[in-house]
Order: structure tokens, then sequence, then C-alpha cells
């Protein structure tokens, strides 16, 4: 009877062991849920932490499969020896993340000046990731049983034509289709901004730059509110046909709009979307009680991150020509005429200015200075210039070698308190932070404020203007 009772007793046991996750299955999704709630730059909303996590969880799910599918160990740890030590191990992990996390979270929104997060905060975070964790398991078996009816070849053969499709139609087509889309947004004017009517500004009647041709956000710039006396001017891609053209038409009309006659001359790089941020132009009126002139060029129009990756050297051609080609034309005053030469960019704008100069003693012989605000990690060459840098922006701190060594850094305005850096976990979580860089105040995150123009520096003397010749082809 006894004996009986053993056995009965030893396979409850089992039963109740193998009814609980795998031990890779615990240690991998734990793991992962661990480093989803790794300290962050920025706050979190319940909805992005919930993506995060669920994302990861759903990741640790599928390696701990793979790693159960090893060839060589198939089917160990079968009979569940392991388990509960395993989820034990897993839970007290995430119990401790889960904590420090939520400290971090308070520490970070106070600094912010952001409301602290409620009691429902984490339910929503964990109800939500294990929502998306399932819904993610459930299509990955989905998919493997589908696959295992058809069989290898079969399966084989699908992928091989899709991948052919998708790289000889489906993604030019689709390329094609997200390239007229951002350029149908560029075009469409915005019938709630006002056509200027100073002929200081672009757009105006007197302008060699017409309304419609500024794009969407060269008419930002030049609607926005501008100090008495400041100039604005700003061609469009579609003002002129070519690079060559776009710059002699940017060099006329800020010659037409009296920028020439204003104490300096601020030659502003846009983002890829041609985005010029009106809190640095605001600022630069204010550094030179309106007496200033800000020139801009648009080059693409598709967002910084899409430009960043497969169009920087349009960036840094178009900001080469423009600076050269104004600083040719101030060349040509006389000496005591000439106007201070600057040049700006903020993120994606900060590469291209950067790229005018070919360090610190080319940046100060050519001009009276250069301000760079958010640029990227290791992205611009800061010698001679005045970086401004949030160090809650995870756009100055994101690059691959994060996953391995801490951030190089130039030199961060401390506006919040800054993470230690962990290895493969700072990326992980400055790579979500990426997603709401914009989604806070003027000196925080990815936004920057009037203090951009207020930082330029001042220059004992106006800037040579360069040489006398015509700028080269950028072409």
């Amino acid at each position: 009877m006894s004996a009986v009772l053993d056995r009965r007793s030893r396979g409850w046991d089992l039963a109740r062991s193998t009814a609980l996750p795998s031990v890779a299955t615990s240690l991998w999704v734990s793991a992962a849920v661990v480093l989803s709630l790794a300290p962050s730059l920025l706050p979190r909303s319940a909805t992005v932490q919930a993506v995060a996590t669920g994302v990861l969880a759903a990741l640790g799910w599928a390696l701990a499969a793979a790693w159960r599918r090893r060839p060589w160990q198939r089917g160990a740890g079968a009979d569940g020896r392991g388990r509960l030590p395993a989820a034990l191990i897993g839970a007290a992990a995430v119990a401790v993340a889960l904590v420090g996390a939520d400290r971090w979270q308070g520490t970070l929104r106070a600094a912010l000046d952001r409301p602290a997060i409620g009691p429902g905060y984490w339910l929503e975070v964990f109800s939500g990731a294990g929502a998306l964790t399932l819904a993610a398991a459930l299509v990955v078996t989905a998919v493997a049983a589908g696959c295992r009816r058809l069989g290898r070849v079969r399966v084989t053969a699908m992928v091989l034509t899709l991948a052919t499709a998708t790289a000889l139609w489906l993604g030019p087509a689709a390329a094609g289709a997200l390239e007229r889309s951002y350029a149908a947004a560029n075009s469409a004017v915005d019938a709630a901004l006002p056509q200027p009517v100073s002929s200081t500004l672009s757009g105006s009647a007197d302008s060699l730059s017409e309304w419609r041709t500024l794009g969407a956000n060269g008419r930002k710039f030049v609607a926005g509110p501008t100090a008495p006396g400041a100039v604005r001017t700003y061609v469009g891609l579609d003002a002129a046909p070519g690079l060559d053209a776009r710059v002699a038409l940017a060099v006329r009309e800020l010659e037409r709009a009296g920028g020439l006659q204003r104490a300096a001359v601020v030659v502003a790089v846009p983002t890829g979307s041609g985005w010029i941020d009106g809190g640095a132009v605001t600022g630069f009126e204010r550094r030179f009680g309106g007496d200033v002139a800000t020139v801009g060029v648009q080059y693409s129009t598709t967002p910084s991150w899409v430009t960043f990756l497969f169009g920087r050297r349009d960036a840094e051609q178009s900001a080469r020509a423009l600076f050269d080609a104004v600083s040719a034309r101030i060349g040509q005053l006389p000496a005591g005429e000439r106007p201070k030469l600057y040049a700006y960019g903020q993120s994606l704008g900060a590469v291209g200015a950067s790229a005018i100069f070919r360090g610190g003693d080319d940046l100060r012989a050519r001009s009276c200075g250069a301000l760079y605000a958010g640029p990227p990690a290791g992205a611009v060459n800061t010698d001679g210039a005045v970086v401004l840098a949030n160090a809650s922006d995870p756009v100055v701190s994101w690059s691959p070698g994060l996953l391995v060594r801490p951030p190089d850094l130039p030199p961060v305005r401390a506006d919040a308190p800054v993470p230690p850096w962990l290895p493969v976990a700072s990326f992980v979580a400055t790579t979500v932070d990426l997603l709401t860089a914009l989604d806070t105040s003027p000196g925080h995150g990815h936004r920057y404020g009037t203090d951009q123009g207020t930082a330029l520096p001042d220059c004992a003397a106006p800037a040579t203007g360069g040489t006398l010749t015509p700028p080269t082809s950028h072409r």
C-alpha cells in the first residue's frame, strides 16, 4: 500500500513540475522582462513600456523554444527537474527589476516635472505585455504548425518566391509609394498658415522663392513669429531642378530680402524633411536684436532617420554648397560691411552643418561659429563648435557601440538623472527611448528651445567671407 502511495506521490509531483514552464522558458523570458525594465533616459508611458516588455518577452519565449529544440540535447529536462527553481529564480529577478524600475521612473518624472505613475501603471504594463506575448506566441505556433504540415521543401519554395517578389517588385513599389506620400505631404499647403507680406521673408509677394514652392516645413519656417527687421529666407525642393540652382536662388533671395545688410547671417541646415526649428531661429533673432538673417535650402522630404540612413550625403552636399555660396557672396562686400557668418543644424541638420568644415581651425577661419543641437552620436566633428545636447536625449547617446561600451557623449546639459551604463541593457533601453524622444518639452529629450540661438558665440571681427571665386559644383 505504501509503495502505491509513494508512486502516486511521485506522479503528482512530476505532474505539478511539468505543468510549470521549462527551465529554458523561465530563464529566457524572465531575462527578457528584466532587460525591458532597464533604466531609461526618458519617462515611459504604460503603453510604451508594455510594448517593450511584450516584444522582448516574446523574443525570450522564441529563444527558449529554439533552445529546447537544439538537436544535440533534444528532449533533455522533459521530466520536469529544475522547473520549479528556475521559475522561482525568474520571478524573483523580475520582482527586483520591477522595484528598481518603479523607483527610477519616479525619479525621472520628478526631475522632468511629469506626473508620478499611479497604482494602475504596472497592472496596465503587464496586462498589455502579456496580451502581446500571448498573441505573438499564438501566431508563431500557428505558422510553425502550417510549416510542418506543408513540409520543408514547400516552405522553402514559398519563402524564396516571396523573397524574390519582395526584392523585384514589392520592395521598389512600396519605396516608391512612400516617397510619393512624403512628396505629397511636402507640397500640401496648410491653409491655416498665413502667407508672409513682409519683403524680408521668403514666400511674400516680393520674394524670388514662391510660397507654393517652399514645402510644408519651409512655409512653417517663414510664417512663424518673426522679430522686427529679421530676415528669413528659404528655398524648397520644388523651387529649382538641382542643388546648384537652388543654392544660387537662395543667395539671390538672401540678397533681395536685405540679408547681407544685417549684422549676422546664419546658414541653417534643415532636418531630412526640411524642418528648421522655429525656437532656434527665435533665439537667433533674440541674440542679435532682430539684426540677423537666417537662410536655409531643402534637400529632402523624408524623415531624418530615413535620410540619415540612405541620404546623408545629400544633407552634407547641400550644407557645403549653401555655406560656400553665401560665404563667397559675403566676401565680395567691402571689408567693413560684411555680416558675421554662422552655421547651425539640429539633429541631421547638425550632421550637414558639421560637414561644412574640415576641422576646428577651418571653422574658426571661415565663420564666427557653428552651433550643433542634438547631434547624432559620433556623427559630427564638434571641434570648435558650440554643442547643445540634453543628457536625456537618446539621439546623442544611441549607437551600436552602446551594446559593449558607454556612450561617447559631447558635453551634455544635465536636464535629468543619467542611468548607469549596462552592457546590452543600455542599448535596448536607449533604442526604446528613441520612440518617444520628441514627446517632451523643450530642454528635454530631443527637443531644444530658444537657447539654441542665444548660445551662438560672438567673434571679434566679421567673418572674412572666404574665397571671392564662385563655389564649385556640388552635384
